[in-house]
């Protein structure tokens, strides 16, 4: 499928497809912007050198109140998404997730995670251990050349995969660096390892750089199809189409949804440090604190919000109004 066919501007309604099909409330967390990597293309405030991650008992006592009010509104299904920062380097990390298997009542329960992939095998041993009950796990593996190997790199990848772990590996195309990369992609590709192409972003991940070519363009468009098959349902109200992934959106341009109905908030929750928003890139106010409590949407809610930046807020079911 060519997804330069999809008709964006006629799109009425689209959404991570287990989201439109299914009672599951997504999980978005930033655990801390602590990083052991310092990326020359990193956000600026993606990423710190000091350690802020919370107290354990507070990340447990959230997990708890985020199933509890879910369940309120319906919601008795979850995937939880962990970022940075990095999120590996949260010295409990692999308690937090031990903590999530540990609830045997959701029939459904999946786990995702965004990482550099710079702990040892033996670490990522312990964490297909400790996720092993769910009944979904992911890795969006974020390459660095500036400080990974990629032999190293791989074998990692391919030790996930064998656990039954379905990694892709997120590459961000430095215009500057873009054909070098892509030949890099293409290696790891290979070996059967899936392989998403994510534009760069500016210093206030509001745009994409200037420096890309058409041909570039196209490239991220359209190349390393997902295995895995189609995440992202769109409608135009009389037809449904297809994309593999959220973050081929912003390749497209299409990102914009102020005005729409969105589910962010009622079906999805994104943590940020102490807050709780209904998204990254959300104008609205904070739902809430870890410290002093959060109150999560009733209903779906109208986008106030100019554009989404990050595929987290770009997936969560939207229909036009």
């Amino acid at each position: 499928m060519s997804f330069d066919t999809i008709p964006f501007q006629k799109i009425v309604r689209f959404g991570q497809r287990t989201m439109l099909d299914n009672q599951i409330f997504s999980v978005s967390w930033i655990l801390g912007r602590f990083c052991n990597y310092k990326c020359s293309y990193c956000w600026p405030y993606a990423n710190s050198q000091t350690p802020d991650h919370q107290e354990f008992e507070v990340y447990k006592k959230t997990i708890d109140e985020i199933r509890f009010q879910a369940a309120c509104n319906g919601f008795t299904q979850f995937h939880w998404s962990f970022s940075g920062g990095e999120p590996t380097a949260y010295k409990n990390l692999n308690d937090l997730v031990k903590h999530i298997q540990s609830d045997a009542v959701p029939s459904y329960q999946s786990i995702h995670m965004t990482t550099n992939l710079s702990p040892g095998s033996k670490w990522w041993k312990t964490w297909c251990d400790n996720t092993s009950l769910l009944q979904r796990r992911s890795i969006t593996a974020s390459y660095h050349e500036e400080f990974a190997k990629e032999k190293d790199f791989i074998e990692k990848c391919l030790q996930l995969m064998h656990d039954r772990v379905f990694v892709t590996v997120n590459q961000v195309m430095v215009p500057e660096r873009f054909w070098e990369t892509y030949e890099r992609c293409k290696r790891m590709a290979s070996y059967g390892i899936n392989v998403t192409l994510k534009p760069q972003s500016n210093d206030t991940a509001t745009a994409i750089v200037e420096g890309y070519t058409p041909r570039m363009i196209d490239i991220m468009k359209n190349d390393f199809e997902q295995q895995e098959g189609y995440q992202i349902r769109l409608t135009d109200g009389q037809q449904d189409y297809y994309i593999d992934q959220a973050e081929r959106f912003n390749a497209f341009g299409f990102n914009n949804f102020k005005g729409w109905m969105c589910n962010s908030g009622y079906q999805s929750v994104i943590i940020r440090g102490n807050e709780v928003k209904r998204s990254y890139s959300c104008h609205d106010k904070i739902l809430g604190t870890l410290s002093d409590g959060f109150k999560l949407f009733e209903s779906p809610t109208v986008c106030v919000t100019p554009s989404c930046m990050s595929s987290a807020d770009s997936k969560i079911p939207k229909k036009k109004l």
